[in-house]
Parts: structure tokens; C-alpha cells; sequence
């Protein structure tokens, strides 16, 4: 395996999405929000990169808010899981933007 562009870095970001016709939200869902490993040599990028996937998978970003790369997680007290680092390791090894959790949002029923 080639070893992957040392000026990239893997950024967290939570996306939330509204709806559209086959964005393969639950049903009764009024959008969500998907936390995201996505690479990028800067988080300017990632967020581009992550978007442009979002898009052509037919879904529709609303927000982005980045948390930074790991280091500067773990530098905010964040506590990070091997399961977490794992998928950050795949998204620099593959250069990809993983979802990592998708939370569907419902609206509350009125009283």
C-alpha cells in the first residue's frame, strides 16, 4: 500500500443534512447529522471534499462544523476511541470522507 501524502490530515466535521428524495433518511425524519473523517491538507478542503461526496450521494448539507484534526482533539480534552482512531487511519490511508454516525432528527410532536 502506497503511503499516504504526509500533508494530508484527517479532520472531524458534523454535517448536518436536510432532506431530499433518496437521501435514505428514516422515514418521519426531518434531516441529521453526520459525524465525519474526511482528508484534507487543510480543513478547507476536507469540508470542499466532504460536500462535493455528500452531494453525489443525493443527500443535503445544510451546516459543516469542523473539530479539528486528531491532535487537536485530544489537545481539547477530547477523549477518543480506538474505534474512532481506526476510522481516521482509514480515511488518511484511503483519502476518504467515512461517516462515522448518522442521527436522524425528528421534529416534536405538538401539545
Amino acid at each position: 500500500m502506497a503511503k499516504p501524502n504526509s500533508r494530508q490530515k484527517v479532520f472531524t466535521l458534523l454535517v448536518e443534512i436536510g432532506r431530499k428524495d433518496g437521501d435514505g433518511l428514516p422515514k418521519g425524519s426531518t434531516g441529521g447529522a453526520l459525524m465525519i473523517y474526511a482528508s484534507g491538507v487543510d480543513e478547507a478542503e476536507a469540508v470542499r471534499e466532504t460536500v462535493a461526496v455528500l452531494k453525489q450521494a443525493d443527500t443535503a448539507p445544510l451546516d459543516v462544523s469542523g473539530y479539528g484534526t486528531l491532535e487537536d482533539r485530544l489537545a481539547e480534552g477530547h477523549d477518543i476511541s480506538d474505534e474512532e482512531r481506526a476510522l481516521m487511519e482509514r480515511a488518511l490511508a484511503e483519502n476518504a470522507v467515512i461517516v462515522a454516525q448518522m442521527t436522524p432528527f425528528y421534529d416534536k410532536p405538538k401539545t
